[in-house]
């Protein structure tokens, strides 16, 4: 793939991952009680976001049980700026990538947009104010 204008700043790295569960009390026990994760954000009773200070694991209760192996939702690289979401948009699209959803502000602070690799799995690019810096 050729690039069509200048890549915005390097992103901070992969530390998000989001996966879905039909257990998801079960996966929180498990993620908190034995790995030793704690809750960072509840935003209601089917999502539950986890951190070990540096990353962030999104459980996400499965509406149906996912057919395979496979539970993985989406992966993550995060951005170091808020500022740096909409060129790394801008860039992705002037580089022909499918854009699932349009850049947006979260709740909690973050911004992000989802788009496709070229094999289909689905790629968040995020600033996440805890983790964006690297520490």
């Amino acid at each position: 793939m050729s690039s069509t204008s200048a890549r915005p700043p390097a992103t901070t790295g992969l530390r998000h991952v989001a996966l879905y569960v039909s257990d998801l009390e079960a996966c929180e026990k498990f993620y908190v009680d034995l790995l030793g994760m704690t809750v960072e954000w509840r935003p209601d009773p089917d999502n539950v976001y986890l951190t070990s200070g540096n990353d962030n694991l999104a459980l996400h209760r499965a509406s149906e049980a996912p057919s395979g192996p496979q539970r993985l939702d989406h992966i993550g690289f995060i951005l170091a700026r808020l500022e740096d979401v909409t060129p790394w948009h801008d860039f992705l699209v002037a580089n022909g990538v499918n854009i699932l959803r349009e850049p947006r502000t979260h709740r909690d602070g973050a911004r992000s947009f989802y788009c496709e690799d070229p094999a289909g799995n689905v790629v968040q690019m995020i600033y996440h104010p805890p983790i964006a810096s690297g520490e």
